[in-house]
C-alpha cells in the first residue's frame, strides 16, 4: 500500500489528539507519522511474533501497536500510538480501524486494475475469471470496450496520469499501463456512454494528450465486450485496428475495429494467397509502370465513384485527358476502371500490394 496514502490519513487524524500516531512496516520502520521527523526511525523489537491480529494492542518501546489486516502469517503494517496506557490502547484501535478501511479500499482497487490487465493480456483462465470477479465485486456482464492509446515517437510516462484524470470513475472505468508507449482504457458502456460515443471519447483523449504533453498518439478502438471474458478479444481488436491503420489508413490517428472495411480482411490473409491474387490480377511489371500521376488519378477516380466528369473537375484536367489516362491504365494492366468489376479488382489489388509492401515483400 502507498505510504503516501497512510500519511494522508494520519495527517487528517493529527489534530484530533496530542499523541504521536503513525504506521510502521514489517521491519519496524516508521513509514507514516504525525511527527514527520520520526519517519524512517525504527521501533526496536517489532516483529510478527510480537502480536497477532486478534490481540489487543501490544506495548513495545513506549508505543501501543496493533497490526493492520493482511497476511495472517506475518504483518505488513502496524498502527502505533505513543504511550502504553489505556487511552493509548483505545486510540490505537481506532487508528487501526481507520487505516484498515483505507487499506482494504486501496488494495481492492489495485487488485481490480491488475485483474483487468491480466484479463486483456489473456493471463487469466476463463474459469478463474468468474471466481475472481466475485471476490472483487465485479459485475461480470457489464458491457465494456477497450481503447488502446499508443504513443508515436518518444514515450511519455505521464500519459497514463492524463488519461486517468479524464476518467476518474475508477469503480467502472480502468486505466492500465501495458508498456512504456501503450496505455489501455477499459470504458464501461452504461446508460450515458454507448459504443457509438467511443470515437468522440478517443478524440477527446488524443486532443488532451497533445495539448498537455505535446505527444502524438494513434488510438485503436475494439468492439463492445458483453462482459469480462470478452475483454481480451476487444483488446486484440484494438491492436488490429492500429496495425491495419498503419497499412491502409496512414492519415488516420483514430481507428475503430468495426470500421476497417476490406482492409481488415486483407490484413488477415496469408501472404502467399495475396501474392497469388496479384499474379492473377495483372503482371508484376504492370504496377511498376504506373507513375505517381497515374496513381493519383486512379485514387481520385475511385473517390468520385468512377464518375469521369466529376473526377476531371476535381483534378482540374480536361475530360479527354482523364480518358487518355484511364485508357493507358487499361493498356498496362488489362483492367478498364470504368467497368465496375474491373474497378473492384484494381482497388483490392492496390490494397493487397500495399499490404505486401508493409510486410517487406516487393511487387
Amino acid at each position: 500500500m502507498s505510504n503516501r496514502l497512510f500519511q494522508n490519513i494520519i495527517n487528517q487524524m493529527r489534530d484530533a489528539t496530542d499523541r504521536v500516531i503513525g504506521v510502521a512496516d514489517g521491519n519496524g520502520t516508521i513509514v507514516a507519522c504525525s511527527n514527520p521527523q520520526r519517519i524512517g526511525a525504527q521501533i526496536e523489537s517489532l516483529s510478527s511474533d510480537a502480536f497477532s491480529h486478534s490481540d489487543p494492542p501490544t506495548h513495545i518501546g513506549g508505543y501501543a501497536l496493533k497490526a493492520l489486516d493482511g497476511n495472517f502469517a506475518r504483518f505488513d503494517f502496524a498502527a502505533f500510538v505513543e504511550g502504553e496506557d489505556e487511552d493509548a490502547d483505545t486510540l490505537c484501535i481506532l487508528v487501526a480501524v481507520a487505516l484498515n478501511g483505507a487499506k482494504l479500499y486501496y488494495d481492492e482497487k489495485h487488485d481490480r486494475a491488475t485483474f483487468i490487465k491480466n484479463i486483456i493480456l489473456d493471463n487469466v483462465l476463463p474459469g478463474d475469471i468468474y471466481m475472481r470477479s466475485r471476490e472483487l465485486h465485479f459485475e461480470r456482464q457489464t458491457p465494456m470496450a477497450v481503447i488502446l492509446i499508443r504513443q508515436v515517437g518518444t514515450a511519455e510516462i505521464a500519459v497514463v496520469d492524463v488519461v486517468q484524470s479524464l476518467f476518474p470513475e475508477r469503480q467502472h472505468d480502468f486505466v492500465v499501463s501495458i508498456s512504456e508507449s501503450e496505455v489501455v482504457l477499459i470504458k464501461s458502456l452504461d446508460g450515458e456512454v454507448k459504443a457509438a460515443d467511443l470515437y468522440k471519447l478517443a478524440l477527446s483523449i488524443e486532443e488532451t494528450i497533445k495539448s498537455e504533453l505535446m505527444v502524438s498518439t494513434v488510438i485503436g478502438i475494439g468492439s463492445e465486450a458483453a462482459g469480462l471474458k470478452e475483454l481480451a478479444t476487444s483488446y486484440k481488436e484494438a491492436q488490429i485496428a492500429i496495425e491495419v491503420g498503419k497499412v491502409f489508413d496512414t492519415e488516420k490517428s483514430i481507428l475503430s475495429y468495426g470500421n476497417l472495411g476490406i482492409g481488415r480482411l486483407i490484413y488477415q490473409l496469408p501472404v502467399t494467397m495475396c501474392e497469388m491474387f496479384l499474379a492473377e490480377a495483372f503482371e508484376r511489371k504492370a504496377m511498376a509502370a504506373l507513375d505517381r500521376e497515374m496513381l493519383d488519378t486512379i485514387q481520385c477516380f475511385f473517390e468520385n465513384n468512377l464518375n469521369v466528369s466529376e473526377t476531371s473537375r476535381k483534378m482540374f484536367v480536361h475530360r479527354n485527358t482523364l480518358v487518355y489516362r484511364l485508357d493507358k491504365v487499361k493498356k498496362l494492366t488489362g483492367l478498364d476502371l470504368r467497368e465496375f468489376d474491373h474497378a473492384i479488382i484494381f482497388k483490392v489489388a492496390l490494397m493487397v500490394r500495399k499490404y505486401l509492401l508493409s510486410s517487406g515483400k516487393t511487387y
